[in-house]
């Protein structure tokens, strides 16, 4: 089993910042896309961001050019640096992480429990 935490979210005006993290920990033998996701109230889940294990990102047209997606395969973290953040990026985030446990085992997709993120005034 592989779990997820993350962290990071909170309360933020309007053209402010926050940086989500979130760690994978457990029986963890390798680490493939580690993807964020998020669902407004009201509105479907959607994809945020992407990267691949070989650093390859992929971002919805929403946030390109305010938001980067990182990792850091040494932590099992990955991370979303969100700048320039308007009421509409108000939703709780998710994180996704296809991992396998053994070197026998297919990948399968985790998800965390979600962290909230506000951008009001």
């Amino acid at each position: 089993q592989v779990q997820l935490v993350e962290s990071g979210g909170g309360l933020v005006q309007p053209g402010g910042s926050l940086r989500l993290s979130c760690v994978a920990s457990g029986s963890i033998f390798s680490i493939y896309a580690m993807v964020w996701y998020r669902q407004a109230p009201g509105k479907q889940r959607e994809l945020v961001a992407g990267i691949t294990s070989g650093g390859s990102t992929n971002y919805a047209d929403s946030v390109k050019g305010r938001f980067t997606i990182s990792r850091d395969n040494a932590k099992n973290t990955v991370y979303l640096q969100m700048n320039s953040l308007k009421p509409e990026d108000t939703a709780v985030y998710y994180c996704n992480v296809a991992a396998s446990s053994s070197y026998y085992t297919s990948p399968y997709a985790y998800w965390g429990q979600g962290t909230q993120v506000t951008v009001s005034s």
